[in-house]
Parts: structure tokens; C-alpha cells; sequence
């Protein structure tokens, strides 16, 4: 499994906005250019987390976005299942129930669901409020992706 440039810069979309969520609504040109990352780019991302009830968004004069939810409700297994669809390691365990063919009869099966299983729980046990704690730890607040 690889991670793609859309779910890192998610990650880091709204890592930016848990840090500087005391300052209510921030523009995408600020994330972007704290973040260097285009601007057009994050736009993309948007609806995707907007979709799925991380992101709140508001236009307008003071418009901009912020966390729909609070930065230790939102895990980074929200956000990459957000970005990047389902992290299943093989196709038959996109969808419950299996429905292959082969479930029954495959030597292999229990190998995926268990990486599958390790991958979502590791992934699950992390929030946006665990990384910047961390980082503030480590480094006095800067992180990087």
C-alpha cells in the first residue's frame, strides 16, 4: 500500500487548520503557503473531507475552512479513507461481506485481512491532536509529512 500526495497533504491540510483552529475560519491561501503546497491542489482535497464531515467550510468575507470536529476526534484513518477510499491491501476485502469466489478455498485470505486489520487499527488509534502533541514533544511544534 502507497500512499498518495492527495492523503499526505490532506494530512497536512488539517494538521495545519488543528493548530491554528483558535483562530476560527483560515483561508487556503494561508494553508497553502504555511504548508507549500499549491493552492489549486488543496482545493481538490477540500470536498472530499468537506464530504465526509471533517472539513466545514464558509465563504464569504471571513470565510475559509476549520475542523468540522474537534482535532482528537478526527484519526488519520478518517482522513485516508476520506482521501484515498478504502485501505483494503487486495479488492475482495473492499466490501463486507466478501463476496470472491475464491474466499473459501483461498490459502491467502486470512495474510490481507490480517495486514488489513494491523494497518486500520494502527491508523485508527492515531488523531490529529496526538500529532501535534507529538510534534510540540519532539520539536517545539513543527512537523513534517
Amino acid at each position: 500500500m502507497k500512499i498518495s500526495t492527495k492523503g499526505r497533504y490532506a494530512l497536512r491540510m488539517l494538521i495545519d487548520l488543528a493548530s491554528h483552529r483558535d483562530e476560527g475560519f483560515v483561508s487556503l491561501k494561508d494553508i497553502a503557503e504555511r504548508q507549500d503546497i499549491s493552492k489549486k491542489y488543496l482545493e481538490q482535497i477540500v470536498p472530499m473531507l468537506n464530504k465526509d464531515g471533517i472539513l466545514r467550510t464558509n465563504r464569504g468575507n471571513r470565510g475559509g475552512y476549520q475542523l468540522a470536529k474537534q482535532p482528537a476526534d478526527i484519526t488519520v484513518g478518517d482522513i485516508l479513507r476520506s482521501t484515498e477510499g478504502n485501505l483494503a491491501p487486495v479488492s475482495c476485502l473492499e466490501f463486507e461481506p466478501n463476496e470472491c469466489l475464491r474466499k473459501d478455498e483461498c490459502s491467502t485470505l486470512y495474510i490481507w485481512e490480517g495486514l488489513y486489520k494491523v494497518v486500520t487499527e494502527y491508523l485508527d488509534t492515531i488523531s490529529l491532536q496526538d500529532i501535534i502533541d507529538r510534534s510540540i514533544n519532539l520539536n517545539g511544534g513543527d512537523y513534517c509529512i
